[in-house]
């Protein structure tokens, strides 16, 4: 059974990686030579499938400085079209949907082969500036014009924390269409199983089943990068922060540390009964964070056909 029939079946148990596209001031020479030392890495790693990600400058949603500065990035849509048609399995692409107008999503939907192509909507960085397309109307559009292309949707557990209905925007957004949610990075194993045992005890008490739950984890190899994860939002136990602060290899003790909490919450969820699959990837572009997240997924794939 392949990820999309997964997905569609509610089961969980498979592993995704996932990528940035290139800078889109990237010239043709290293698009390519990107993409074959991406897709070599896919091949050795032989992941379920890959998540190649929607980038957005989220300046409403923070406007600190950005501790990497914000370049646009390929459309990733046309990344996997133009330059990784080598990869024959399923793809989830993130569609940040205030970049596009409704025709081009529409279109874009229109041409998607369900049997290998999955997508995570996702709305607007503030919603003061909803952008092109809301949230709302994109999965109309999916509805009316694609409804066998499997959506899915972003799920914050500290974004739980803060207001604790997290739990309950899921399950609107499992009503609207979506077979299964995906975190962003993870660190803070406590905030997602406060997220998850709500969302697990909300499911049972409205008689509806679960959906899988994508976990997305990473590696952090600088200090510069454990500060981009503040920005991003993402929420590391200041025990973890420290730990890496006086470390004589942030990389390697962030991988121990991510791998712990990996196999941490796929007991968790297994116990829970909910449907789990991993996402690894590299927050940084950084050639020897990206072989540390790759080392990352090995090491967690037999833990999760386990």
């Amino acid at each position: 059974m392949d990820l999309v029939q997964r997905l569609s079946s509610g089961q969980g148990g498979f592993l995704l990686f996932a990528i940035t596209p290139p800078k889109a001031a990237t010239g043709a020479e290293d698009l390519r030579r990107i993409a074959e030392s991406t897709l070599t890495r896919l091949r050795a790693l032989n992941p379920d499938g890959v998540v190649l990600y929607d980038i957005l400058e989220e300046r409403d949603r923070n406007p600190a400085v950005r501790p990497f500065p914000f370049l646009p990035t390929l459309d990733p849509a046309d990344y996997l079209t133009d330059y990784l048609s080598g990869w024959d399995k399923p793809a989830v692409v993130y569609r940040a949907v205030g970049k596009y107008s409704e025709p081009h999503l529409e279109a874009w939907m229109q041409r998607q082969s369900p049997e290998r192509i999955a997508t995570v909507l996702v709305g607007a960085s503030s919603s003061r500036h909803p952008g092109l397309t809301s949230l709302e109307r994109a999965h109309a559009l999916r509805r009316q014009t694609q409804p066998d292309l499997i959506v899915g949707a972003v799920a914050i557990p500290e974004r739980h924390a803060a207001r604790g209905d997290e739990h309950r925007r899921m399950l609107d957004k499992q009503a609207a269409g979506c077979s299964f949610f995906i975190s962003q990075v993870l660190y803070d194993a406590d905030a997602a199983k406060n997220l998850l045992s709500d969302y697990r005890d909300e499911c049972y008490s409205r008689g509806v089943a679960p959906r899988p739950i994508v976990l997305t984890l990473s590696v952090c190899g600088s200090l510069k990068t454990l500060e981009f994860l503040g920005w991003l939002g993402v929420q590391v136990p200041r025990w973890m922060q420290r730990d890496l602060q006086r470390s004589e290899s942030t990389l390697d003790l962030s991988l121990e540390h991510s791998r712990a909490v990996g196999l941490d919450m796929l007991a968790y969820c297994r116990r829970l009964g909910v449907p789990v699959g991993l996402n690894v990837e590299s927050v940084s572009s950084r050639r020897v964070e990206i072989e540390a997240a790759t080392q990352l997924a090995t090491g967690l794939r037999s833990a999760l056909q386990g």
